[in-house]
């Protein structure tokens, strides 16, 4: 039988059961919707064939209402283009839904990128040994954030959840049971979640998803590679970042980062209890039985109360269950040992903390509470610091924090700043008590710039109190260009602290180093990001291989490109054998978890992916850049460097942004306990306006300029100097630059010019935007050129068609949110007091949501 093409299986199993199913859920009655799903069609009609004509997106609602109804009030308009926001959102849903629903049939679950895939290519080349030895150290960390990219309330996740299930199964009277419960399930948040409600959330996908996937993975690997045989290596650790984020967000208590990780342990000893209950059905003998519900009532203790003291651990649970295992396989024949054997895998993949929870501040802030500390201190006497500290060089400085040891107490403490950061390193003391070290043992310091803020560091968690070692890696966090190109610099400076290297020694000789594609992408730009990035790991392998350390890299990425997204797996099977790859480490967040995490298969999936991208650098493939494609590289960077910030800097840049695009209604929205920007001034500063509103402004606006922005301009350079032929060898012969490109692409794909055409004829803004649109048409020209294509991912069909579907779904909601923003600016200069002006605003926060939630796929 010949298999079907995978575009052909997503075209069966999403696009014509989304046909199916949207026209039931259009016709279905709701409270507030009466013929919004009959209209609903005739405006996304209007919008295509208005967009094709021209026109812009006032005309395109006026030529709607002249056409299909009869002279309506201005509120009657209005209402019914918020009923159109509210069904859009809906089918949004509902395309998730399905294809959620579809995932296993679309993806080969045993294909290329699988674990099964990479274990059948291993052991065909007689490299059995060699992957268990990788194995045996190689691990992938995914690491849960809360940034604000995706709006779902946790109802609208289980209906998401059931009709993923319905769908699967055909069930059509329970589908249009929960279309019709999705469309009475309000989506808008009255108010901003707090820090722990984003933890709730998110911990929802680790016990329903990853603590069934990553045990299947780990079980596989046991009994297909290693023959059954323990593995002393968890492979897939997971982070957690809400409750222990404290950059920018002043919601984040020390009491709020204890109640996160007390969650995290009684979920999962929930899941334990579970488990549990489950295993006593089986294991009736004696003597298991007993230990077994010994087990279970100490779980149910545990799960039902939060103690004080702990008298419970992964290690006292355990040997328990080794225990069990003993008497199973030498007086009841191992029956049934494979479900024991699972459970005991995930008490040691999980242990007690479920997720590690990190901690993480600004070294902006750190700087100004340890300058504080260090004043108090003085104050009182005490002779910790030398007296001239302040006036130390920095060198001085290091030296002095090196040496630093005590038991500060908080309360002496006069700034609020200084004591909140010191109690969140108690916090961080009281949960490796409560769930084990693993539970918190990871301090980030963002917008590292020097050794000196990974020594404050140092210094502040040194005068905890930790008795002999300390106990946690310190991982700086390296965002801007200039910070990137002086990474190697601080490690150097930190590897050659005799301290700062002995702790090190007890540290298992690893250091983690964490790189920000989001924040080295608004810097710097799409090319010049990447490709920082990747000199930085080169330059850190090799400093770090010099002093005999381990260099680890934590990437934070995003969903979209511009963000580090795109083809995650890809970029990592492209890194050569001058970066260090020992380990994955990622941040995940906002729609990345949801289209690649979110149900048992994607997850399986999308993490098979990464532990085999990891093997596929390591054992079968080493793509190495030779000098001529890091001389191209560099002068592309170069170029598209300067062209974006000379674009950065005109003078109307921000104000574009401001103005035109959805910015400062990313505040607005409650998508996220953390403000939009890092400063609290009312007028926009580009410092510190965070990666996520500004990536998801140029996203609304459908232009995505993070994510091409100077690219045409380097390629164009090539072009012009009939050189054109060099860089087609170059993006044939790496993958590197083939995913760089590739990814670019994913966003030129989600781009539409026509939805702001209207823009270049405006007396201000007309020339920025044309500016901005060639640099559009020259990338999107010379990337099809460069690859061959006729279209825009062409070799990637599935995501293409998945791209369109949603690009069509909201279209009508694009077009709606320019018009109120189009109304809003009319009426500032016509009628500033103007109460319809609180209208649109709430018409161009609302259609966000859709949008946002829209652009799962740009994982």
């Amino acid at each position: 039988m010949t298999a079907i093409p995978k575009l052909a299986r997503f075209n069966n199993n999403v696009l014509s059961k989304y046909q199916i199913y949207n026209s039931i859920f259009i016709t279905l009655p709701f409270d507030t919707i009466n013929n919004t799903g009959v209209l609903l069609p005739l405006f996304h009609t209007i919008c295509e064939k208005g967009f094709q004509d021209g026109k812009n997106p006032t005309e395109i609602i006026a030529t709607f209402f002249n056409k299909y109804q009869e002279n309506p009030s201005e509120d009657e308009k209005n209402d019914l283009l918020f009923r159109f926001i509210q069904y859009i959102e809906r089918q949004v849903v509902l395309f998730d839904a399905i294809e959620d629903a579809a995932f296993p049939i679309i993806n080969n679950m045993d294909g290329i990128g699988t674990l099964r895939n990479s274990k059948e290519t291993a052991f065909l080349n007689d490299k059995k040994e060699d992957l268990k030895r990788h194995l045996e150290e190689f691990k992938v960390r995914v690491v849960l954030t809360a940034h604000p990219t995706q709006f779902y309330p946790g109802s609208v996740l289980g209906i998401i959840t059931d009709l993923d299930k319905a769908i699967r199964n055909d069930d059509l009277l329970l589908i249009k049971k929960l279309l019709a419960q999705l469309g009475k399930t309000p989506f808008y948040k009255k108010k901003k979640p707090t820090p722990f409600d984003e933890a709730v959330s998110l911990i929802w996908y680790l016990e329903n998803v990853f603590y069934h996937s990553v045990s299947k993975i780990y079980n596989y690997i046991q009994d297909n590679i290693y023959d059954g045989k323990p593995i002393d290596n968890e492979i897939i650790d997971l982070g957690f970042w809400p409750g222990g984020d404290r950059d920018g967000n002043p919601f984040v208590t020390t009491q709020i980062t204890l109640d996160v990780a007390e969650r995290l342990r009684q979920t999962i000893l929930r899941n334990y209890y579970r488990d549990v209950r489950r295993l006593k059905r089986r294991f009736t003998f004696d003597g298991v039985q007993e230990i077994l519900t010994r087990v279970e009532k100490r779980l149910y203790k545990h799960v039902i109360r939060s103690y004080e003291k702990i008298n419970f651990s992964q290690k006292i649970l355990l040997e328990e269950l080794y225990e069990a295992r003993t008497i199973i396989e030498k007086e009841h024949q191992s029956l049934f040992i494979e479900e024991l054997n699972d459970f005991i895998n995930k008490v040691r993949i999980f242990g007690f903390h479920f997720a590690t929870l990190d901690i993480r501040q600004d070294s902006r802030v750190h700087h100004k509470a340890f300058t504080q500390i260090v004043t108090d201190l003085l104050t009182t006497g005490d002779t910790t610091f030398p007296k001239n500290y302040h006036s130390l060089s920095e060198e001085e400085q290091i030296e002095v924090l090196s040496l630093v040891k005590g038991n500060i107490d908080p309360s002496i403490l006069s700034d609020e700043m200084s004591v909140s950061t010191i109690e969140s390193i108690y916090a961080l003391k009281t949960i490796q008590q409560r769930n084990g070290e693993r539970g918190a043992n990871r301090y980030i310091i963002s917008n590292n710039q020097s050794a000196l803020n990974v020594m404050q560091t140092f210094a502040m968690l040194n005068l905890c109190g930790f008795e002999n070692e300390l106990p946690v890696d310190i991982i700086p966090l390296f965002e801007t260009v200039d910070d990137l190109e002086n990474a190697s610099n601080v490690m150097r400076i930190l590897y050659s602290n005799h301290a700062y290297r002995y702790h090190l020694t007890k540290r298992k000789n690893k250091q983690t180093v964490m790189l920000g594609f989001s924040d080295g992408t608004k810097d710097g730009g799409y090319l010049m990001a990447n490709w920082g990035i990747f000199k930085a790991k080169e330059a850190l392998t090799k400093i770090s291989r010099e002093f005999d350390v381990e260099v680890i890299f934590f990437d934070g990425r995003g969903g979209p490109p511009a963000r580090g997204g795109g083809k995650t797996h890809q970029f990592y099977a492209s890194l050569g054998p001058t970066i260090e790859d020992k380990e994955i480490q990622l941040t995940i967040q906002g729609q990345t978890i949801s289209s690649n995490f979110g149900t048992e298969e994607s997850s399986q999936f999308n993490l098979e992916q990464l532990l085999s991208s990891g093997i596929k650098n390591e054992m079968f493939t080493k793509d190495q850049l030779n000098e001529h494609h890091r001389k191209l590289m560099e002068d592309m960077a170069a170029t598209s460097y300067k062209t974006y910030i000379d674009f950065k800097n005109h003078p109307q840049f921000l104000p574009y942004l401001e103005q035109m695009s959805t910015l400062k209604y990313y505040a607005k929205t409650n998508i996220g306990s953390r403000p939009s920007k890092r400063s609290t001034s009312d007028s926009l500063d580009f410092a510190s306006l965070r990666a996520i509103p500004f990536v998801g402004s140029w996203s609304q606006l459908k232009q995505n300029v993070p994510g091409f922005f100077g690219v045409g301009t380097a390629l164009k350079k090539y072009e012009d100097a009939g050189r054109f032929d060099e860089i087609v060898e170059f993006y044939n012969a790496s993958d590197f630059f083939k995913t760089l490109l590739e990814n670019s692409m994913m966003s030129l794909k989600k781009s539409f010019f026509g939805l702001t055409q209207y823009m270049a004829d405006d007396p201000v803004f007309g020339e920025f935007w044309k500016l901005i649109y060639e640099e559009y048409k020259t990338t999107k020209r010379l990337l099809l050129k460069l690859a061959g294509y006729q279209e825009l991912m062409e070799d990637f069909p599935v995501g293409k068609a998945s791209i369109e579907i949603r690009e069509k779904i909201v279209l009508p909601l694009l077009t709606i949110q320019q018009y109120a923003l189009k109304q809003i600016q009319e009426l500032q200069k016509t009628d500033p007091d103007s109460k319809e002006i609180e209208v649109f605003e709430k018409m161009v926060m609302r259609s966000l949501f859709g949008n946002i939630n829209a652009s799962r796929n740009s994982a």
